[in-house]
């Protein structure tokens, strides 16, 4: 954010920390299309100068739209843009965090307050909502009647889960799957991508990762689509939820890759095109689709006349989408045991349909190129 930029080049530690904040709050607003005013930027800059605090930074926004006697169109969009992106530097800027159900409600209360009438209130209503990166659909999201009690399932969930052992690789496939269901229930009516990847951000943190890049700054839009492809599906046409996205992101936020992030390539009838030199894309096709290799009979398909149960065609078809899922992910995915995943991988190894490439941790699954008319 080229705002900005002037005091991370400078390299006064205090003030790099700020202009990063300033950055990711700002950038956050990207989500639902609001950009904030020329007066929030001045004014986060005399809180990067060391002039005033967060808190003061909140309290002149608040000061500046009361006082605001005359109001043009769009301005209620700029308005929430402001107090918001100051409302997220002052709570990003805190090191006080709780990793509960409790803080993720508050997190939308401190933001949303006096912008939305259900600001910290779980809806009580189902929702839709049209998405660019689907063409216009929707994804599924929670139903209004349980949303607490799903939400304070994947709390705990994720408390028990131990990431001992775990590679800094696995930490994060770990954590994509988290925020990814955690972003699908959509507790709120609106600001669930803002709350979460505030929450997110602070989450991190406790695991010592240094999250404070432009990654949110600059593709905060993208970090949302991948969410969206993260917990979309429609088997009739081929498509299947996928975090390839969501890793590209947390890759270049955690691990200090450099990933092209490209919301167009989030499209579901995005086609990459030849001789482009992206690695792996989640939609390009390597060989024949999966799904008419091999046909279907019933609950099986064939391959070389034998029937196999259409659940090993269904886990081709996922893999086909991301090579690194792993048995417990397939059968998230899938609804099924993880004992059936693992039966059927085995039965496509057999078969030479299906290779492991490394180990059970850090490998990936790789489909052959295999021709059932041999």
């Amino acid at each position: 954010m080229i705002e900005f930029d002037e005091y991370i080049r400078q390299g006064e530690p205090d003030k790099i920390e700020k202009s990063q904040i300033w950055q990711t709050a700002i950038g956050l607003q990207q989500v639902d299309g609001l950009t904030p005013s020329a007066y929030l930027i001045e004014t986060a800059k005399q809180n990067i100068e060391g002039d005033i605090t967060f808190g003061e930074v909140k309290s002149r926004i608040d000061t500046y739209y009361q006082t605001k006697t005359v109001r043009n169109s769009g301005d209620d969009r700029t308005e929430e843009a402001d107090k918001v992106s100051a409302r997220i530097a002052e709570i990003l800027s805190s090191n006080t965090f709780s990793f509960s159900t409790v803080e993720y409600i508050g997190i939308h209360r401190r933001l949303f307050s006096g912008i939305y009438k259900f600001a910290g209130k779980i809806r009580d209503y189902d929702i839709s909502k049209k998405e660019w990166v689907l063409d216009g659909k929707t994804v599924l999201y929670a139903s209004a009647i349980n949303l607490r009690e799903t939400l304070e399932y994947d709390f705990k969930e994720e408390k028990g889960f131990s990431y001992k052992g775990l590679s800094q690789q696995q930490i994060v496939e770990h954590i994509a799957h988290f925020v990814a269901y955690l972003w699908q229930i959509h507790i709120f009516g609106e600001g669930n991508t803002r709350t979460t990847a505030v929450f997110l951000i602070k989450y991190l943190r406790t695991f010592g990762f240094d999250v404070s890049n432009d990654a949110f700054a600059q593709n905060s839009w993208y970090f949302r689509n991948a969410l969206v492809r993260a917990n979309y599906k429609d088997f009739t046409n081929g498509i299947h939820a996928t975090n390839e996205y969501l890793m590209r992101f947390l890759g270049n936020l955690l691990l200090g890759e450099n990933n092209v992030l490209k919301n167009r390539e989030l499209h579901i009838h995005f086609v990459v095109p030849e001789n482009t030199g992206v690695k792996d894309p989640v939609n390009k096709k390597k060989f024949p689709v999966i799904a008419e290799k091999f046909p279907v009979i019933g609950k099986k398909f064939l391959v070389n006349g034998k029937k196999f149960p259409v659940i090993g065609l269904e886990i081709l078809k996922l893999i086909e989408q991301n090579q690194k899922f792993t048995i417990v992910e397939l059968s998230k995915q899938l609804k099924v045991s993880d004992r059936a995943v693992k039966n059927n991988l085995n039965k496509l190894k057999s078969l030479g349909i299906l290779s492991r490439v490394g180990s059970d941790k850090t490998g990936h699954w790789q489909i052959n190129n295999f021709d059932d008319e041999k």
